[in-house]
């Protein structure tokens, strides 16, 4: 479905996007209602979702890619996922130098929640060939870039009657940015806590035990990592965002408008390349 030229879910590709978001979602949550008749099997437990989660993605993929993606999308794509995977090394991550999120953002607000989603999977997984990030990790990663790609497309274009441009849309993007990046780290601690720290400190997974008593250890773990990676992380895209967004929003509703996307091509015998040309705007 198109609406104004934004990228958006049919119901099809809504109920995918549904199921593989539940069944990614459980592999991010396990730990806290592994059953403790089970917990011997903690780690049959985490192989099965290291190994749903990137088929309920590949499946997602498939059914939005197949759907809603003409060539030209599909090019430009290719373009902003290079770009952003490009950029993702730099820093490698340290102390929250990842200036990967605000070019995403600011794309999937351009362009929409569909193309965001996809844009955000692709981008991490070209990404895993330059870093050679390729592991259990990369469809949780791949997951939680899409869903920050996802909910930047789906910011709201106005409100009520006001159209949000300008500086309004800069703090818009400013602040879903430090949300982002916070979300980001939260998201990737999960998936790491339950295996990267054993079972004999304070602060490790403890397979078995109540929900209250591994949330608590978990959110200790996760703001005792987070002063270090996500505080920086927020700071330095939301500085990125204010500081690129106004011309990057420009460029790329230029090139939205200009490759009238999703716009079939059709030849008109007698029709001028200027009437073409001032046909697809007014569809635009």
């Amino acid at each position: 479905m198109k609406t104004n030229n934004i990228y958006t879910f049919s119901k099809r590709s809504t109920l995918a996007l549904l199921i593989a978001s539940l069944i990614s979602a459980a592999g991010f949550l396990w730990p806290f209602f592994i059953d403790a008749s089970r917990a011997s099997r903690h780690q049959n437990n985490q192989w099965f979702y290291w190994i749903a989660v990137p088929l309920a993605l590949a499946i997602l993929i498939i059914e939005i890619s197949n759907e809603r993606l003409d060539a030209k999308s599909v090019a430009l794509l290719g373009v902003l996922s290079a770009m952003i995977a490009t950029l993702r090394p730099i820093g490698a991550g340290a102390v929250g130098i990842e200036p990967m999120w605000f070019l995403l953002i600011v794309s999937a607000r351009v362009f929409g929640p569909s193309f965001g989603f996809i844009l955000g999977i692709t981008s991490i997984f070209v990404s895993a060939f330059l870093t050679g990030g390729f592991g259990p990790w990369l469809a949780y990663q791949m997951f939680a870039a899409g869903w920050i790609g996802l909910i930047a497309g789906a910011l709201p274009q106005k409100i009520g009657a006001i159209r949000i441009r300008g500086r309004k849309e800069i703090g818009v993007l400013m602040v879903y940015g430090i949300f982002a990046s916070l979300l980001f780290g939260l998201l990737m601690d999960l998936q790491f806590w339950p295996w990267a720290l054993g079972f004999r400190t304070q602060l490790s997974f403890l397979p078995g035990a109540s929900l209250a008593e591994n949330l608590h250890r978990f959110i200790v773990f996760h703001f005792a990592s987070s002063m270090a990676w996500d505080i920086p992380r927020a700071v330095f895209t939301s500085i990125l965002v204010v500081l690129t967004a106004p011309s990057i929003l420009s460029a790329l509703r230029r090139t939205k408008r200009r490759a009238a996307f999703l716009t079939p091509i059709e030849f008109v015998d007698g029709e001028s390349l200027s009437t073409v040309r001032a046909r697809l705007r007014r569809e635009v």
